[in-house]
C-alpha cells in the first residue's frame, strides 16, 4: 500500500481473480478482510486514477461476481468520496483528492487520468441508480476529447484549470493508453454513441500518425499532436496493450502485425524491457514490472483468432515470467532485463491483471464469457449493462 494507511489494495484487487480461479478459501479470507476492516473514512490523499481503476473496479467486479451487497456499499462510498476531483473549471479531474475533506490537488494530469474513470463510475451509476457518478466521468472523458489537436491527436500533460495542454507529445503509451481504451470500452459497455463516434474519430488519427514501420513490422511511435511528425520511435511494455484493443475493436489483421512486434521485443532478452527503440532495437529504460499488456493481448488474440500460436506465444511468456522472476514470496520486478537483477517489488496489478490474464488464455472458455463483460484497464471484468 501508498499511502502509510492501509486501503487493501492488494487484496481489492485480486480478489476477481481469486473468484475466476475458483480458489474458494482465498476467496473467503480475502473478502472478509475487505468486509471487516476496509474504511476510507481516511485523511490521506489518493490518486485518483489508481484507486479507480484498481479499488473501485475491483469492488465492482467482485460485487457483480458474488452478489455480495457489501462490495457494493463499500464501492458506493468509495465513490462518493472521490467525486470531489471533478470540481475543476473545466470538469476535468484534479489529479489528488483526500478521501475524507475531499480537498483535492495537483492540476498538472494526463489523458489517461482525466479519461479512464467512466467504466467504473459508470458501472457505479447503474448499480446505485445514481446518475452522478457517470455524468461527471463522462464529462471528463467528453472535455479530454473536446481538447484534441486538429489533427485529431491528444498531448501527454495537460491543466484542468485553464484545459491548456503542457506537452504536445502524442502516443498510445503510459499516460494517454487507456483514455483510448475507454472510448472503444464505454461503447461497448454501456451502448453510448458519443463514445463510439469518439472512439471512431481517435482511432483513424492513430493509426494516420503515430502507426509506423520499421523492416516491415508495425510499430507504433511518439508524433506531435499538433503537426502528426514522428518525434520518437519508442514502444515499450505499456504500448503492448495495443493490439488487445485493436482486435477488440475489429482490426485482427493490424492487431496480430503489432503482436509480432511486442513478442520480437519480449524475445531480444526473454522478458521486455519497460522501452525500446524500435528503430535500432536499444533499451531505452530497462526495467521490467511484470507488467499484463502484452499477456493481455495475447489473451484477446487467442480469442479472437483461435490461432494456436498465441497459446504458444502465452506458454514462452508465461515460462519466461517464472524462470526470471519468481522468489519464495512472489514474484519479483526486474531492475535490468538484459543481467536479471532483481527488484524488491510487485505491483497489485500483477495479481489482478497479469495472472488473471495467464488463467484465462488457458482456462476452459467457460470460466468467463468474454462477450457478456467488459474489462477495465486494471482486468476487473464488468457486465454489460445493454
Amino acid at each position: 500500500d501508498w499511502y502509510g494507511q492501509s486501503l487493501l489494495m492488494t487484496p481489492v484487487d485480486a480478489l476477481d481473480t481469486l473468484i475466476l480461479m475458483k480458489l474458494d478459501d482465498e476467496v473467503a479470507k480475502a473478502k472478509e478482510l475487505i468486509v471487516k476492516d476496509l474504511s476510507f473514512d481516511r485523511d490521506v490523499y489518493v490518486k485518483n486514477f489508481e484507486i479507480t481503476i484498481r479499488l473501485l473496479g475491483g469492488l465492482l467486479s467482485s460485487y457483480q461476481l458474488t452478489n455480495d451487497k457489501r462490495l457494493l456499499n463499500l464501492a458506493d462510498d468509495l465513490g462518493n468520496r472521490l467525486l470531489p476531483v471533478f470540481n475543476s473549471p473545466t470538469g476535468l479531474p484534479y489529479v489528488y483528492v483526500n478521501l475524507k475533506t475531499g480537498q483535492i490537488r495537483d492540476p498538472k494530469t494526463n489523458p489517461a487520468e482525466t479519461g479512464t474513470l467512466l467504466l467504473e463510475f459508470g458501472t457505479l451509476s447503474k448499480l446505485t441508480g445514481k446518475p452522478i457518478y457517470y455524468e461527471k466521468a463522462k464529462r471528463a472523458l467528453v472535455e479530454t476529447f473536446k481538447r484534441r489537436s486538429p489533427i485529431g491527436l491528444v498531448g501527454s500533460t495537460i491543466n484542468v484549470e485553464t484545459g491548456a495542454w503542457m506537452d504536445a507529445d502524442s502516443h498510445i503509451s503510459g499516460g494517454t493508453d487507456s483514455y483510448y481504451e475507454y472510448l472503444w470500452k464505454c461503447w461497448l459497455l454501456f451502448g453510448d454513441k458519443d463514445c463510439h463516434e469518439m472512439w471512431q474519430a481517435s482511432i483513424s488519427a492513430i493509426n494516420k500518425y503515430l502507426a509506423d514501420e520499421a523492416r516491415g513490422e508495425l510499430w507504433y511511435g511518439h508524433a506531435d499532436m499538433n503537426t502528426g511528425r514522428l518525434t520518437a520511435s519508442q514502444y515499450g511494455a505499456l504500448d503492448a496493450f495495443f493490439p488487445a484493443l485493436l482486435a477488440h475493436s475489429g482490426d485482427v489483421a493490424r492487431a496480430r502485425r503489432l503482436q509480432d512486434s511486442s513478442f520480437k521485443m519480449w524475445n531480444m532478452y526473454g522478458i521486455e524491457p519497460e522501452i525500446i527503440d524500435y528503430k535500432t532495437m536499444q533499451i531505452v529504460y530497462n526495467g521490467y514490472h511484470l507488467r499484463p499488456e502484452i499477456v493481455e493481448s495475447t489473451y484477446y488474440l487467442d480469442h479472437f483468432t483461435r490461432d494456436p500460436q498465441y497459446r504458444k506465444m502465452g506458454e514462452k511468456i508465461f515460462d519466461d515470467l517464472v524462470k526470471y522472476c519468481r522468489v519464495d514470496a512472489g514474484y519479483a520486478a526486474l531492475q535490468d532485463v538484459v543481467t536479471k537483477e532483481k527488484r524488491d517489488e510487485m505491483e497489485s496489478f500483477v495479481l489482478a491483471e497479469t495472472f488473471k490474464y495467464f488463467y484465462l488464455l488457458f482456462a476452459p472458455l467457460d470460466t468467463l464469457d468474454f462477450d457478456k463483460v467488459v474489462f477495465n484497464t486494471e482486468a476487473h471484468p464488468l457486465r454489460r449493462t445493454h
